[in-house]
């Protein structure tokens, strides 16, 4: 916890070499290079379709959709908005409300039973630049990596759309679709893709996966 205003004073010094139309270095398969026109779904779009009140349904992604409307709501020009551009590739990681759960009880010691409660503590706790750098980390810009490709990507270093924050792609299983991500707090627990969860808005350009804790761009 004490390393989150560090975060904060970076995402504020990095904020002017976010660009999310760049191209990512990612792994891309040629088939995929040649694959039919996509899309242009949005995946706020997508979100949005499925519900983002809280409820008691800690599978869904409440408290995700919640963060990027907060972020939103304070900083209309935040890079986050492109989750609302169908017309810009990406993909992104998708972490659950239980995922959220997790995050705030290694936190903060507390396990809170109402999503209203669990967001309205994550808000407290970390403040929006730090929430905007969370959902940032989760960001790969410039592709649409699909689950087939994924499996295909064992070691790839994915680049997110938050400046210096990289992820890498470890593929554990092949025939279950077991996929871990890497991320940058090597204390924690690593996410790993959410097999039920994955190919979300598939063929449109932005696609995601669902992941079982949250992505963590430095150690907290």
């Amino acid at each position: 916890m004490s390393r989150l205003p560090h975060l904060t004073r970076r995402v504020a010094t990095c904020a002017a070499a976010i660009a999310l139309v760049v191209t990512s270095v990612v792994v891309a398969t040629p088939a995929e290079a040649h694959q039919p026109k996509l899309g242009s779904r949005s995946l706020a779009a997508v979100l949005a379709s499925d519900g983002d009140t809280f409820d008691r349904n800690w599978n869904d992604y409440d408290i995700l959709t919640q963060a990027v409307g907060a972020v939103l709501a304070a900083k209309p020009a935040s890079p986050v908005s492109v989750l609302a551009n169908g017309k810009v590739a990406l993909t992104a990681f998708l972490p659950s409300d239980r995922a959220f759960q997790l995050l705030a009880a290694d936190l903060t010691g507390h396990w809170y039973r109402s999503e209203s409660q669990l967001f309205n503590a994550l808000a407290g706790l970390l403040g929006i630049d730090t929430i905007e750098a969370v959902l940032l980390y989760h960001v790969i810009p410039g592709a649409t990596i699909t689950s087939r490709t994924a499996l295909k990507s064992d070691g790839a270093h994915l680049t997110t759309a938050l400046p210096g924050g990289k992820i890498t792609v470890d593929v554990l299983s092949k025939r279950y679709r077991l996929i871990r991500l890497i991320d940058a707090d090597h204390n924690d627990r690593d996410p790993l893709l959410n097999p039920r969860a994955l190919d979300i808005n598939k063929g449109n350009r932005q696609i995601a996966h669902g992941i079982f804790l949250v992505l963590r761009p430095l150690d907290i």
